[in-house]
């Protein structure tokens, strides 16, 4: 509920399905995925992936979210350090994701699992988006 606060309006079917569709400028559907993951039979969260975005070798996440009752349990930062296993393996070096500005759950869990502001916002509605990055591998 707190996302949908700072980000309207709130979802419904034909968002999803849009959102699932949804690729920027120069990429097609080839290099999106939109995962789902699961917790005994129930979708737990969804991630929203975008590879060689904004450049070659970064992948881009447009939406992720986890099951309220999951969250502040490490579920989400597990999965977060996954997906970032998973593309160093791949190749990928960096991950960039936007978080809207105000939201304080989004911006101090992204924070915690290592991003960092890139000294971007854009303002794609009537919000503000701010940009952080991080490394696939953090250093040792």
């Amino acid at each position: 509920p707190l996302f949908y606060q700072h980000c309207p309006p709130f979802v419904n079917r034909e968002s999803i399905r849009a959102d699932s569709r949804a690729l920027p400028p120069g990429k097609t559907a080839a290099d999106k995925y939109y995962l789902g993951y699961f917790q005994g039979g129930q979708l737990a969260a969804v991630l929203d992936l975008i590879l060689d975005y904004p450049r070659a070798q970064t992948a881009f996440v447009g939406f992720f979210m986890l099951a309220r009752q999951l969250q502040g349990r490490g579920v989400g930062s597990a999965i977060v350090a996954e997906v970032l296993q998973a593309l160093a393996r791949q190749g990928y070096t960096h991950v960039r994701l936007g978080y809207v500005k105000g939201n304080p759950q989004s911006e101090a869990f992204w924070l915690k699992n290592g991003f960092r502001p890139t000294g971007i916002e854009t303002h794609p509605a009537a919000y503000t988006v701010v940009v952080l990055e991080r490394p696939t591998a953090q250093p040792e």
